[in-house]
């Protein structure tokens, strides 16, 4: 069966499980997309309008003023106070802006031409192929999706549609990364063996305890009022939750807990690093509810191991319950490449370190590194600041004009989320897991060759 009818089964059994979601439109829709011109406007819708989504589109707002011309067109969300709240906001910008409860009406307006995805994670792959197949470019907040499944979806779709899609981990565009990706492919490491980084947090309440507004609700009247079947679209059906809703990180219908919210950022920037997106060929995890038991499905401490068939592996740690980072650095054979020697991969860093590896008598464990070196023990190679989050903005709506690949494209997202989705999967089924890369399956034994 091809990739496009799997792609039309996929859409119609999630509209089916969530009633949301109408049958694939046919490919003319995509390609009815309008041509953008180097100087006209870019209509922006923005699709789930909480406090991301929100933030988001303010950033859009200032990428616009500054040069990128754009402006937040329609605001959706299944809560009306956020409705109207965002939908007020951008009329006092624009002169004008739509709201509505319902994504459709959006990707239904021939004036849009992109997309912002800040949904909970169960939604992002089915609004992002529904936009595409309408002919919008997507700008898909991190993380990509919620399965597997999804990831080869959206790569798929990207592929026949020919839509822009940029994952929304502004990290990615930071300069450390690719001065990294420069100094690996020029052999300043030697041989990449292992990376490894972390992402802690630490709060009296515990994260992802975002304030609840008791009022709203499916029985909520006015400003109050949210779909909550909507809201479910696919995942378990379930009578309303205001945890859940308000809080939808701390369980798994909805999100991967710290997997998917924060590996994200370390993820997908180490592919970057790498010179190539990679999918993992054995993931393991671990961790536990060491802290906040009580209070959510996902763990509030988690690590995983990922192991690459070209022989490398990322090591990753975590705790919601500990602020205290791990220097984010490659290892090589020949030397260490240190990228974020504080740890916080959404931090600047001035500069990245290479550290040769010396034998105790002094000399190069890589000897054809030591003309690379000069005889130094280590080089640190200057990084130049960004704000990081209008980067990665103005990338999206420039490769919307010039139709090529933004820096966090499909296919880096996929390779990053295959591993962060297995890393869920294995700390919740307690085994190793394998991926077969031929056929995007998740495997309990290592795929024959």
């Amino acid at each position: 069966m091809s990739e496009v009818v799997n792609r039309r089964t996929f859409l119609v059994g999630a509209g089916a499980a969530g009633s949301a979601l109408a049958a694939r439109p046919s490919s003319k829709a995509a390609s009815a997309a309008r041509v953008i011109g180097a100087n006209d406007r870019i209509n922006v819708g923005l699709i789930g309008s909480g406090g991301r989504g929100s933030s988001v589109a303010r950033q859009f707002v200032r990428a616009g003023k500054d040069g990128a011309n754009c402006q937040i067109v329609a605001v959706c969300d299944v809560y009306q106070k956020r409705v109207t709240a965002n939908r007020d906001h951008f009329t006092k910008e624009y002169g004008q802006c739509e709201g509505t409860l319902d994504y459709r009406d959006i990707l239904a307006k021939s004036d849009v031409d992109a997309v912002i995805v800040a949904t909970p994670d169960h939604w992002h792959a089915p609004i992002a192929l529904a936009a595409m197949d309408r002919g919008k470019d997507v700008y898909l907040e991190k993380p990509m999706c919620h399965t597997v499944e999804e990831a080869r979806q959206l790569v798929a779709t990207v592929k026949e549609t020919k839509r822009v899609l940029q994952v929304g981990s502004q990290t990615t565009s930071g300069d450390q990364w690719h001065k990294a990706r420069k100094a690996i492919a020029d052999g300043m490491i030697g041989k990449m063996i292992l990376s490894q980084g972390s992402y802690h947090r630490n709060s009296i309440e515990g994260e992802w305890n975002w304030p609840i507004d008791k009022e709203a609700g499916p029985d909520g009247k006015g400003e109050n009022y949210i779909d909550w079947k909507m809201w479910l679209g696919k995942a378990q059906g379930r009578a309303w939750d205001a945890d859940r809703f308000f809080r939808f990180r701390k369980y798994w219908d909805y999100s991967g807990g710290i997997a998917t919210d924060l590996f994200y950022h370390v993820v997908a920037p180490m592919n970057i690093c790498w010179g190539r997106a990679q999918f993992p060929y054995k993931v393991m995890s671990g961790g536990g509810k060491y802290v906040f038991s009580n209070d959510r499905e996902v763990p509030d401490t988690f690590h995983l191991i990922g192991e690459y068939a070209d022989g490398h592996s990322i090591v990753l740690s975590s705790s919601m319950a500990n602020s205290q980072h791990i220097p984010g650095l490659i290892r090589g054979h020949g030397a260490s490449l240190i990228m974020v020697e504080h740890g916080r991969f959404e931090g600047f860093a001035k500069h990245i370190t290479l550290k040769a590896e010396k034998t105790r008598g002094g000399k190069f464990m890589v000897p054809e590194l030591a003309d690379k070196y000069q005889g130094q023990d280590e080089i640190k190679i200057e990084v130049e600041e960004r704000d990081t989050m209008q980067t990665h903005i103005k990338d999206f709506l420039s490769c919307m004009r010039t139709r090529q690949k933004p820096t966090l494209d499909v296919e880096t997202g996929a390779r990053a989320q295959v591993l962060i989705t297995m890393a869920v999967q294995s700390y919740r089924e307690g085994r190793v897991l394998y991926f077969d890369e031929k056929n995007w399956k998740v495997l309990p034994k290592a795929p024959k060759a």
